[in-house]
């Protein structure tokens, strides 16, 4: 019933809200009722939707068949709501592989065109974050690929971009960064810290070494999970500390110019293959520190490298742009 999709190793399903009220969950008429009342679905819809069927989970496998469920349109015509649920529960506010995947989806169905602009507008319950958050997507070739072009806005920076507290303000490479002290305590070489928040909130920890960057299977050991997991997810499964509603967690090493290998730690997912945002958060706070200028810039993830345009203006970083693809899963 659910269709997934894969874009850079990260597996989403796309459902509609037909499908979803199909399982005998009760979820509200538009996407906005629906962010509002979350509690009261979300689990329901995660346990009936991403679950494997029996026999179905290959060894080693997650919980759930994929990172989160999208839901929508709530409409047939542009601008086009949606829901992205996390495979806790939670909404997130933006997802760059969830957006190109529903853009993959929408186009299977004829709802976005070879031409111009569309905007995806995704509705969520975080009461610091504007609700809903729109982006604008735009077919197009890149390298001989077809995929999407998402325009993410106008990244900020700082402590204060992402409600980050008791953090210290230390410098790197001349700049100002931050130090979380809870990322420090696990490891001596993540005391540099950009926060981003481009959407969503990030925090990019920039290390000077390749093998100062955590693999995914690392990132899964109990020990270094819990510790970042409390770092990462907002209360009750994490401490929210340094930011009360979470914050995504990424590790980012500058391997030749323009080109950035990361790690990315998820709040409400764990280690993950790959994300559009932090890719787009990792080249953000690489230009902040001075590691790449304006234009592009790949970010190599284990399930690929994402493309990001920077665009800058005097001094100031105005838009990112983040180029992905997606294909259905059988």
């Amino acid at each position: 019933m659910t269709q997934f999709y894969d874009a850079r190793g990260n597996v989403y399903g796309v459902v509609s809200p037909q499908q979803v009220r199909a399982q005998g969950i009760d979820l509200p008429s538009s996407a906005g009722q629906a962010a509002r009342a979350r509690e009261g679905w979300t689990s329901a819809a995660i346990h009936a939707l991403c679950s494997w069927a029996p026999g179905e989970a290959p060894p080693g496998a997650k919980a759930h068949r994929c990172d989160g469920l999208l839901i929508g349109p709530f409409q047939s015509e542009p601008p086009f709501d949606l829901l992205i649920v996390n495979t806790d529960g939670t909404l997130a506010e933006r997802s760059g592989n969830g957006l190109t995947i529903f853009s993959q989806a929408l186009k299977e169905r004829g709802l976005i065109k070879d031409d111009g602009d569309c905007l995806l507008q995704v509705h969520h319950d975080n009461p610091h974050g504007v609700s809903p958050l729109r982006t604008s997507v735009r077919a197009a070739m890149f390298e001989g690929v077809q995929g999407f072009w998402l325009d993410l806005g106008r990244p900020s920076f700082g402590p204060q971009a992402v409600g980050a507290r008791n953090v210290e303000r230390v410098t790197f490479q001349q700049r100002d960064v931050s130090r979380v002290a809870a990322l420090h305590a696990l490891n001596p070489a993540w005391g540099h810290s950009q926060f981003v928040n481009i959407g969503n909130p990030h925090c990019v920890t920039l290390v000077d070494r390749a093998d100062a960057l955590p693999d995914n299977p690392q990132m899964r050991a109990p020990a270094l999970a819990q510790g970042l997991t409390r770092i990462a997810f907002a209360a009750p499964a994490g401490s929210g500390s340094p930011c009360p509603a979470g914050v995504n967690l990424q590790w980012a090493w500058l391997q030749a110019p323009g080109l950035i290998v990361a790690r990315v730690f998820e709040r409400g997912e764990g280690p993950t293959a790959s994300s559009g945002t932090s890719a787009s958060a990792v080249a953000s706070a690489a230009w902040r520190v001075g590691w790449v200028a304006a234009g592009p810039v790949g970010v190599v993830m284990p399930g690929g490298t994402a493309p990001i345009l920077l665009e800058q203006q005097d001094e100031a970083l105005v838009r990112v742009r983040l180029f992905g693809t997606a294909k259905a899963i059988p």
